[in-house]
């Protein structure tokens, strides 16, 4: 059955394919799921860290004096 979402293949080493296989063995899936919800994984925890590193470079800067209050805003 074709399908319509696009195609990866990857190489990966023997004890991630064991690791990846006995995953998949034990949800009941397909190993090409269990891959794609890792990368998802870890595509979400490198975003978390991209905007856990934003906000910290924001946090450094802020003034609270020249802070808006959300009565100002929603005026």
């Amino acid at each position: 059955m074709p399908t319509k979402n696009p195609r990866v293949n990857i190489v990966v080493e023997t004890p991630l394919y064991n690791i990846m296989h006995d995953l998949a063995a034990s949800e009941g899936v397909s190993m090409s799921t269990i891959a794609r919800d890792l990368i998802r994984e870890a595509i979400e925890l490198r975003e978390d860290a991209a905007l856990a590193a934003f906000a910290d470079s924001r946090i450094k800067t802020f003034d609270r004096k020249k802070a808006l209050s959300h009565e100002d805003v929603w005026e």
